[in-house]
């Protein structure tokens, strides 16, 4: 058993949690979190409600240029193979400078059930909402603007198979550490009880891109 889901076991405050994945290097952090079992994933969805709040900028740090793409590494509760359950969550600021970002999931079977958009936005006006999380990535929306290059084409949730996954969803986020969050998912108003890690990636920032955007 990881020294992590030994801290979830233990019921740890979240700041002993987030001392731990701090002081990982990120293959550990993310290692440790691939072991996360969904009874692990709810504890430390309900440890995250009691730390500092996540602003927009815990995923797309203060000065990335628009359209440059934010990687996170998620680990998700569902019944699935292993390999499955690993996938991306991919952010970007719009190019019109609203508080709200763009992004999609990334991962083995986006092919089939993808690409999953969404905008993610914060939930403050909405109590209920608040309850839950900071920020939401919500599944009714999708960019309604430029997204970064190489990104998929666009489409709504309703399309395709993803409907049976996407549609008609949103993921409530919580802080956990300097680079990890937590996620509860709801279908509209209902929580499904599935949740999801996301880590994020230190090399989030590629040169190319950014060089792309600063032209």
């Amino acid at each position: 058993m990881s020294e992590l889901a030994q801290l979830l076991r233990q019921n740890a405050p979240i700041a002993r949690i987030a001392e731990h994945l701090d002081g990982l290097t990120h293959e550990e952090r993310r290692r440790a979190l691939s072991t996360t079992t969904r009874a692990d994933q709810r504890a430390l969805y309900a440890a995250a409600g009691h730390a500092l709040p996540l602003t927009l900028d815990f995923f797309v740090p203060d000065g990335t240029p628009p359209r440059v793409a934010v990687h996170h590494e998620g680990r998700n509760s569902l019944p699935l193979p292993s390999a499955l359950r690993s996938f991306e969550k991919r952010f970007a600021l719009p190019e019109d400078g609203s508080a709200r970002l763009f992004g999609y999931n990334e991962g083995l079977t986006r092919p089939w059930i993808g690409p999953g958009f969404f905008v993610a936005v914060p939930t403050a006006g909405n109590p209920v909402w608040q309850e839950r999380g900071a920020v939401v990535i919500d599944y009714f929306q999708v960019p309604d603007g430029p997204v970064p290059d190489g990104w998929p084409r666009v489409v709504p949730n309703s399309r395709g198979l993803q409907f049976f996954v996407y549609n008609g969803t949103r993921d409530f986020m919580r802080r956990v550490s300097k680079d990890v969050s937590i996620g509860a998912a709801f279908k509209g108003e209902t929580a499904l009880d599935h949740y999801f890690t996301l880590c994020r990636s230190p090399s989030a920032l590629k040169p190319d891109l950014v060089d792309r955007a600063q032209k």
